[in-house]
C-alpha cells in the first residue's frame, strides 16, 4: 500500500511538473511580460516587478515560484526590450529561467500594435537524492539528475490603448534538449509543450474616484483542457484596487493592490482551490511588489492600468 501511495504521489509530481513549463500567476493582469514578450516597452518608463509565489500550501514539494521581470521602452516606444529572471521549485525538481525579451510597436487605430519575441534558456535539475522512499537502496533514487540547458524561443503579439488591451502569445514555441535531434515539432526536440494564452482587459469609467476594470486569461495546451481566468479589478480613489477571479475548474482568487505612490505598488493574490486537492492544501499565496522608474511616471496623474 505504501509502494503504491508513493507511485501515485510521483505521478502526480509530473503532471503538476507538466503543467508548470509556463509559470501560473494570478497577478497576470499587472505582469504582461510574463505571458507575452510583446509586452516589453508598452510604457514610457522602465518597470520592473518582483513576484513570490507559494501554491497550494501545506502541500510538501508544492511548487514555489520567484520572478523578478524588468523592462522598458527603446527609440521614443517604437520598441521595447525586457528580461525575466524565474525560480521554479516542484518536489525535488528545480528549473531556472533567463529570458530576453524584444518588442516592435506600431502605432495602428488608437492604439499600438506590438510584436515580440522571445529567447533564452531553462536550466532544470532534479534532487533525488532528498527523496523519502519506503524501501531503502533504490538505485533510481541513489544519484542526482545532472542540470539539463534547454534553449527556447517565443513569440506574442500585443495591442493596447490607454483603456483596453489584447494579446495572444506562445511563450515557448521553439525549444531544443542537446540530448535530442533538433526538431521544430517540440514534442521530438524537447519534453517541453506548447501553451497558448490569450489575454484581454478594459477599464470602465464608473466616476472619479471609480474604474472597473474587468479582465480575462484563457490559457490552451493540446493534451489539457482549456483553462480561463476570469477577473474583475475595481480602482479606487486611483489608489488601491480590489478584485475577484475564477481559474475554471481550479481556484476561487482575492486580489488587492496599493499604490503607494506613482513609483510603488504592491499586490497579494490569495487562492482558494476548489478541485480535490483542496483536501490537502490551504490555498496558494502570491505576493508582488512593482517599481516603476523614469522622469514620465512621475508626471502620470494615474496609476498603470496594465
Amino acid at each position: 500500500m505504501k509502494k503504491l501511495i508513493i507511485a501515485a504521489s510521483l505521478i502526480i509530481s509530473s503532471l503538476g511538473l507538466k503543467a508548470q513549463q509556463d509559470i501560473m500567476l494570478s497577478q497576470y493582469m499587472f505582469n504582461g511580460l510574463f505571458l507575452n514578450p510583446a509586452y516589453a516597452g508598452s510604457h514610457k518608463y522602465v518597470s520592473a516587478t518582483l513576484l513570490h509565489r507559494n501554491q497550494w500550501t501545506g502541500w510538501d514539494g508544492a511548487p514555489k515560484t520567484n520572478i523578478i521581470g524588468i523592462d522598458g521602452p527603446l527609440r521614443k516606444q517604437t520598441m521595447g526590450w525586457g528580461l525575466i529572471f524565474a525560480n521554479d521549485k516542484i518536489g525535488p525538481t528545480t528549473q531556472n529561467d533567463i529570458m530576453a525579451n524584444y518588442s516592435y510597436h506600431l502605432k495602428l487605430g488608437k492604439g499600438k500594435l506590438s510584436l515580440g519575441l522571445r529567447a533564452g534558456a531553462s536550466v532544470v535539475s532534479s534532487n533525488l537524492q532528498g527523496v523519502s522512499t519506503v524501501v531503502g537502496g533504490d538505485e533510481a533514487f541513489a544519484t542526482n539528475i545532472k542540470s539539463s540547458f534547454l534553449p527556447k524561443f517565443g513569440t506574442g503579439a500585443y495591442y493596447y490603448t490607454k483603456k483596453y488591451y489584447a494579446g495572444v502569445s506562445i511563450p515557448t514555441l521553439i525549444a531544443h534538449d542537446p540530448a535530442k535531434n533538433f526538431n521544430f515539432d517540440l514534442n521530438k526536440s524537447s519534453d517541453s509543450r506548447r501553451h497558448y494564452f490569450i489575454t484581454g482587459g478594459y477599464v470602465f469609467d464608473l466616476s472619479d474616484m471609480i474604474k472597473l476594470k474587468p479582465s480575462v486569461l484563457v490559457k490552451y495546451q493540446k493534451a489539457a483542457p482549456i483553462q480561463a481566468d476570469i477577473n474583475c479589478n475595481v480602482l479606487i480613489n486611483n489608489v488601491f484596487w480590489i478584485g475577484a477571479s475564477y481559474r475554471t475548474n481550479a481556484a476561487v482568487i482575492g486580489i488587492i493592490e496599493y499604490q503607494i505612490n506613482p513609483m510603488f505598488r504592491v499586490g497579494y493574490a490569495y487562492d482558494y482551490t476548489t478541485n480535490a486537492i483542496n483536501r490537502y492544501s490551504s490555498g496558494s499565496h502570491e505576493i508582488m511588489i512593482g517599481i516603476d522608474l523614469g522622469h514620465d511616471i512621475m508626471k502620470s496623474k494615474n496609476p498603470r492600468y496594465f
